[in-house]
């Protein structure tokens, strides 16, 4: 990131310490690897802010759902690196992920997850393009003559 001056200006990185959890998530073609620690209640992602990764406020409130129907705001810092996909995928891939380092990190969380229904994986994929097909299901168009 550079400043006006120019001069290059890097963004504060969390550092991880020993003691950690370790998850994944999964959310249409998205993949989310997170480190979950004890901490003062930061969320990286790819190296960059939650509010600075996903513009969309909506997006940012997926990613924290699980820390805040558990309220643990302030308690635990994130680490996300994620791939694959867009951002509404992303944002699933890590709320997935947050919700299985949660239950690692404290196994009485998991009937409040689980009820809350964030540690269940979205199956909905994209449909396959078929042949002789324009794509998933819409068919070319119909020519009479």
């Amino acid at each position: 990131m550079t400043t006006a001056t120019g001069v290059s200006q890097k963004s504060t990185l969390l550092k991880v310490p020993a003691e950690k959890w370790l998850a994944t998530g999964r959310r249409k073609e998205s993949t989310a690897r997170v480190q979950l620690f004890k901490g003062t209640g930061k969320i990286q992602v790819n190296q960059r802010g939650l509010a600075e990764y996903f513009g969309r406020p909506t997006l940012q409130m997926i990613a924290r759902q699980p820390i805040e129907a558990l309220r643990l705001e302030g308690k635990v810092d994130v680490i996300a690196n994620v791939q694959g996909g867009g951002l509404a995928g992303q944002a699933g891939a890590i709320r997935h992920a947050i919700s299985r380092a949660l239950v690692q990190f404290d196994e009485t969380l998991k009937t409040f997850l689980r009820r809350g229904d964030y540690l269940t994986r979205d199956p909905r994929m994209k449909e396959r393009k078929k042949y002789g097909r324009k794509g998933a299901r819409r068919r070319f168009q119909f020519s009479k003559r």
